[in-house]
């Protein structure tokens, strides 16, 4: 992420740098501070960010332009009479100037405003930023968004479309939360500053020098994630919503497993291990998320559990995925025995599962070899399956009921009705797995479904050909929406703009 000559592009179609001024362009679109002191206050570079807003707290994240001690004023008045000063952390060049604190004592069903500023050497302190969360309470209705896959596909920001509009038509919904279902960043995909589209038009990108290339120092990890954030679009969601970020692949590079060794010229760092550990990294440093596992367990009140699933640190390599050994797969036994205990003792109405990769969808890796659960055979169940069905059934036998999967990753949105009755195996209760994306990357069509689990499609919407661009509309998000009274689910899949596109109600089983 050196410095360089920047195109016309970089410079003229940036709002986001024009939002703060000329003096912090330069930190903004590089995503790393100058080795020099700038002039002048402190700026912060890439807007404020909470996220894991959840009983009594959250975290709360900024990043300045030089080193400066973190300060966030905690209030619930927008006047912020009475507020509490809090010290955050020192940001230092070794989280990239980045960094993030826990607020404690929120009261859930009250909108939480906090002020954030830097103050540097000499008393230099910066103009303040303000971001609004808000955590439900016991008694309230649940409503959160998810999708997945940011600027993939060489499709990053173009301002001739208003940028990385489904962010804004996200924000519109007025959610509790929004979940990233993985794809936070495309580390392995260069954004140009141009693309020339099938019918003639040219796709426009903001282009920044850490996009130029696939991401393999720490530094470079870091700027897709600086990158991301200079759409004002996901900056004022980012400012007004609080996340939930799981991780997929494309936050190190696609298909990746542990272990793996590459045979890919653009690749200087061939070990696969080496790349996740400066993503995972970067992944910290720069997402709103707390330190440890990725996985975790959200719990909103009686109405809802979050499960948030790590598909990717523990996975077994691709291959032909017909193995028999159930004690292999993409969970590892550690956080398959935590899910499968965090479901039987879960006293929620709800138990929704993020999994990054979907249960039933065939996803290839090359000939012969899948990234995904499902090999396409639809007879019982083999490889990765053995893990999910030990996990259904186990949960079938221990009457957890209301189980709902939520993911992204195949770049089109459906809804999925898994029944014993049309499956290969009999041992496990209905449920539905919702897919949403992509949020701004090429979009595909729908994917082979595996009978296994006895999948049904009762909703799709792809684009016809393969990696339509944000331009033709196939880009998506999902609502959850759970009414505090009956306690019905009700799921909307919706399109680039916010329109509903399919809408199901699903009520509790009590």
């Amino acid at each position: 992420m050196t410095s360089g000559t920047w195109s016309r592009r970089r410079v003229l179609g940036t709002t986001a740098a024009a939002a703060l001024g000329s003096a912090a362009a330069p930190a903004l679109l590089s995503g790393r501070a100058a080795a020099f002191v700038p002039a002048g206050r402190p700026v912060l570079t890439h807007g404020v960010q909470s996220g894991d807003a959840v009983g009594d707290s959250a975290y709360v994240w900024t990043r300045a332009d030089r080193v400066g001690r973190m300060f966030v004023e905690v209030s619930e008045r927008p006047d912020f009479r009475q507020a509490r000063m809090l010290r955050g952390p020192l940001l230092t060049p070794d989280t990239d100037f980045t960094g993030k604190l826990r607020l404690t004592g929120l009261r859930p069903g009250r909108k939480t405003f906090y002020r954030v500023r830097v103050e540097a050497d000499h008393g230099l302190r910066s103009e303040p930023l303000t971001g609004t969360l808000s955590v439900p309470g016991r008694h309230d209705g649940i409503r959160f968004v998810w999708t997945g896959d940011i600027a993939g596909q060489g499709y990053g920001i173009n301002p001739d479309i208003g940028g990385m509009r489904i962010f804004r038509a996200m924000r519109d919904v007025r959610p509790d939360f929004y979940l990233c279902s993985g794809d936070t960043i495309y580390a392995d995909g260069p954004i140009p500053e141009t693309v020339a589209l099938p019918d003639g038009r040219t796709w426009r990108n903001i282009t920044t020098p850490a996009k130029s290339k696939v991401a393999e120092t720490l530094d470079e990890y870091r700027g897709n994630y600086a990158y991301n954030l200079l759409d004002a679009n996901l900056r004022a969601l980012a400012a007004e919503v609080p996340q939930i970020n799981q991780w997929d692949d494309h936050e190190v590079r696609n298909n990746w497993y542990p272990g793996q060794i590459l045979a890919d010229d653009r690749y200087t760092e061939k070990r696969v291990d080496v790349l996740a550990a400066r993503a995972k990294r970067a992944f910290h440093e720069w997402v709103p998320v707390p330190e440890g596992p990725v996985y975790r367990k959200l719990s909103f009140g009686p109405l809802l559990d979050l499960f948030i699933l790590d598909m990717r640190t523990y996975k077994d390599p691709n291959d032909g995925n017909t193995y028999a050994d159930p004690q292999r797969g993409l969970l590892g036994r550690e956080q398959r025995e935590w899910l499968v205990r965090g479901l039987t003792r879960s006293r929620a109405t709800w138990k929704v599962i993020a999994n990054d990769l979907p249960l039933g969808l065939v996803v290839g890796d090359g000939p012969g070899s899948f990234e995904g659960v499902a090999q396409g055979d639809n007879g019982t169940p083999k490889g990765r399956e053995l893990e999910f069905a030990e996990i259904l059934r186990t949960v079938h036998q221990r009457n957890v009921d209301n189980i709902v999967f939520l993911t992204a990753d195949v770049h089109y949105t459906a809804a999925h009705h898994y029944d014993p009755a049309r499956a290969a195996i009999g041992d496990f209760t209905p449920f539905w797995e919702f897919v949403s994306g992509p949020a701004n990357a090429g979009a595909f069509g729908p994917n082979t479904l595996d009978g296994t689990f006895g999948p049904e499609a009762v909703f799709v919407r792809g684009p016809s050909r393969p990696n339509a661009s944000p331009a033709e509309g196939f880009q998506h998000f999902g609502e959850v929406d759970i009414d505090r009274h009956s306690g019905a689910l009700t799921v909307r899949l919706r399109d680039l703009d916010g329109a509903v596109l399919w809408t199901r109600t699903l009520p509790a089983v009590r």
